[in-house]
């Protein structure tokens, strides 16, 4: 990339994208971007790469853990995934449409967050726009009348579950589209959906561009897409096509084993995202060409070379159904317990938010297929992660001050932290107080302090000898390890490798429910 950009990026990030909105309350103040002077050593660099941290509104996103994406619109009624937006409202008619089943069936599994597909690419809007006429106000659901997403958002302020938006800038509806006049039509859109609902916690642009119904493209203006939310919803992340949040790079489930919230300014340019992004319509998940779970995207080889850095995490979509939109055909294939358990595993236990698909039906309910599996899935979730076995633990190997610092991690407090010298290999050892038996460990870095550590490994005294269970590169705000079953009384924690001083905030040892 060529300095003009990178430079346009830059003034572009700090004037809109990562200003603070904290109130007098607030102590926290983050640093979620930073520029490198090109004379900087290398220890010079990873010191600012160390010293990155999360914005007020990238740490309260990372806290929530697990998102629901609810797909629901006249794509629905038409057992299709892209509409081409000659859609006929009539069609949309839910004859039981009940938004706080909704909100609970997302709540009982552990959702703290629900986003709507408002709008998807057929144009068609799920509340009674004052910009088209292609929306529910033309449908005979209650006789024009109704606003699915006013029926939404009341109940997800009802229930303390906080609400989001999908609002696809592609609109093969809409005869402006690849003008820009639609541009404006596009943000008077956003400014309803974002002054007429209450607080929004998360406003999510796909990345699909393509031709309108009079076969042009757009020039999507992001920058005054951005300062729209920003003004309005200045709580809100921008995710995907956005500033605050990036998209793994695959719709499966799966996020990086090595899984850095630091990462090069230039993967926040919404061209290389749109560059990635679906662009065709696909009844299965969307999966880019190439490993792009191999992409190394934060490393210090990277660092090495880069001109700024910023926080820049990680979610991971996916849909509990093979669609996003519902399908009868497919109330017998959707995910088990089992299958959800795996994707939680690895998204959010590899520092990324899960955000979790889960489409009502033509009813305008969830359907029960996809009830009956979220209940299994959390139950399991509930007997893993129910008790802390290393919760009594004890330091062996810490001065009194760091027995202190020890607790720490065991306080179920992520942003409480051991702190331990800048000089390693640093290592915890702990005594379980009786023998535990366990399969699963947890990891949490304080991310307030930043993302530090590089290589980490746990060990147990096994008949006299310390056996290696598991070993990782990159934490995070969280990290899911499972690993063969053992029983033992002593552990230790290694950090084998850190950029400046490790800053721990939790450490759990679990057995998995079922094994």
């Amino acid at each position: 990339m060529n300095r003009p950009i990178l430079f346009t990026i830059l003034i572009f990030l700090n004037t809109f994208i990562y200003q603070q909105t904290i109130s007098a309350q607030e102590s926290y103040q983050g640093n979620n971007i930073s520029r490198i002077p090109a004379n900087c050593s290398e220890a010079e660099r990873i010191k600012i790469a160390a010293s990155i941290t999360p914005s007020l509104r990238q740490l309260n996103w990372q806290k929530q853990e697990l998102t629901t994406f609810l797909h629901f619109s006249i794509n629905t009624f038409y057992d299709q995934e892209w509409g081409n937006g000659s859609e006929d409202p009539a069609r949309f008619n839910p004859d039981s449409l009940d938004a706080r089943q909704w909100v609970k069936v997302c709540k009982d599994a552990g959702s703290k967050c629900i986003i709507l597909t408002c709008k998807h690419h057929d144009g068609f809007c799920l509340w009674p726009s004052k910009y088209t006429t292609h929306s529910v106000a033309s449908s005979p659901w209650k006789q024009g009348k109704g606003d699915v997403v006013s029926e939404l958002a009341n109940a997800c302020h009802e229930s303390g579950i906080r609400f989001g938006i999908y609002l696809s800038p592609w609109d093969r509806h809409e005869k402006s589209y690849g003008s820009e006049a639609y541009n404006t039509h596009f943000i008077n859109q956003l400014t309803e959906l974002l002054t007429l609902y209450g607080p929004i916690a998360e406003v999510w642009f796909d990345g699909a561009c393509g031709e309108g119904p009079n076969g042009n493209k757009q020039v999507y203006d992001w920058q005054s897409y951005y300062k729209t939310v920003r003004t309005l919803q200045p709580d809100a992340v921008i995710a995907i096509m956005g500033p605050d949040v990036r998209w793994v790079g695959t719709e499966s489930g799966y996020g990086r084993e090595t899984e850095w919230s630091v990462v090069p300014v230039e993967l926040a340019n919404p061209d290389l995202v749109a560059g990635q992004s679906q662009q065709e319509e696909s009844r299965e998940a969307f999966i880019p060409p190439g490993d792009r779970m191999a992409v190394d995207l934060g490393s210090r080889n990277l660092i090495r070379t880069a001109t700024a850095l910023a926080w820049y995490p990680s979610e991971v979509d996916v849909s509990i159904r093979n669609g996003w939109f519902w399908h009868e055909k497919e109330n017998t294939t959707v995910k088990n317990a089992n299958k959800l358990l795996d994707i939680f595993f690895c998204s959010i236990g590899r520092s990324s938010q899960l955000l979790l698909n889960i489409p009502p039906d033509r009813h305008g309910r969830i359907n029960a297929a996809d009830i009956a599996s979220l209940k299994e899935w959390k139950r399991s979730l509930d007997e893993t992660f129910g008790v802390n076995l290393a919760k009594n633990a004890k330091s062996t190997n810490q001065s009194s001050k760091g027995i202190r610092e020890t607790a720490k991690l065991l306080d179920a407090d992520p942003f409480s932290s051991w702190i331990c010298g800048r000089n390693g290999p640093w290592m915890l050892e702990m005594d379980l107080q009786g023998m535990k038996t366990f399969d699963v460990l947890q990891l949490q870095e304080n991310i307030e302090k930043g993302q530090r550590i590089e290589k980490f490994r746990l060990q147990a005294l096994v008949d006299g000898n310390w056996q290696t269970l598991t070993s990782g590169t990159t934490i995070g705000f969280k990290r899911l390890l499972r690993f063969q079953t053992v029983t033992t009384g002593k552990i230790r924690l290694i950090i084998d490798e850190c950029r400046m001083a490790p800053c721990l905030s939790e450490f759990g040892l679990y057995k998995l429910a079922g094994s």
